[in-house]
């Protein structure tokens, strides 16, 4: 079933949009299905092989950010773009911890839609390298190769998106990374000037690794540049 392009699972209940998208989809060379609730997104998901779901968050039934838990739950490693009306931080941040890998509010352009899904597919198919390396720095813990953090020997969720931009600014501990390199490496070339969707990120990824977000000691800001994860905390 795989395609070159992608192959890419709608969950939208409004039929109209969700035939529109997969025509376009379809057209520009992705392998396309589609489903009208989170229900049958998790069906179809058991019996096929896709490597992105376009998620709507306002589907009857048990509703995107549910049926988003579940799907991220039982696909680690897929990819899960939400579309949504709602654009407030605390509702990204909800399909975050959901385990959204990115979100997009409607209404989209189709250009971006489409950058993004191969930006998507691309990270999907890219093999984890073995340059991934555990880090410990004060009292946070990565481990790599098993996608786990610790604290304090606890350990903390992380989306696999939250995952990525940690470890990553582990890998550089004490260097100042900008918000071009940390979005490109993160998510893709696309995403290079997307620093508020960045701060969306680090405001989560503060909420669970720092003692108290509004004063970070391991994930400062460098004014007009970018992030850094202390060396000495």
């Amino acid at each position: 079933m795989l395609t070159n392009e992608g192959v890419v699972l709608i969950a939208e209940d409004d039929a109209a949009l969700r035939h529109s998208l997969s025509s376009t989809l379809q057209t520009l060379g992705f392998k396309v299905g589609e489903v009208a609730t989170g229900e049958y997104a998790l069906l179809e998901l058991r019996h096929e092989h896709y490597e992105l779901v376009l998620l709507d968050l306002n589907m009857p039934g048990m509703g995107g950010l549910a049926a988003c838990k579940r799907i991220r739950e039982q696909h680690p490693k897929l990819q899960i773009m939400v579309l949504t009306v709602r654009d407030t931080e605390d509702d990204k941040v909800l399909a975050l911890d959901a385990g959204a890998d990115d979100y997009i509010t409607k209404p989209f352009l189709l250009m971006e839609l489409t950058a993004r899904i191969r930006s998507a597919v691309r990270r999907m198919r890219t093999p984890e390298g073995s340059a991934l390396r555990s880090r410990q720095v004060g009292e946070i813990r990565v481990e790599a190769e098993q996608h786990r953090v610790f604290k304090r020997d606890t350990e903390v969720h992380l989306t696999p998106k939250e995952f990525d931009l940690l470890l990553i600014l582990m890998q550089n501990a004490g260097k100042p990374l900008s918000h071009h390199k940390l979005l490109t490496a993160v998510w893709g070339e696309e995403y290079g000037g997307e620093r508020e969707y960045l701060r969306t990120y680090m405001s989560q990824l503060r909420r669970k690794i720092e003692d108290d977000p509004a004063k970070p000691v391991y994930l400062t800001t460098e004014n007009y540049i970018g992030y850094r994860f202390k060396s000495e905390p």
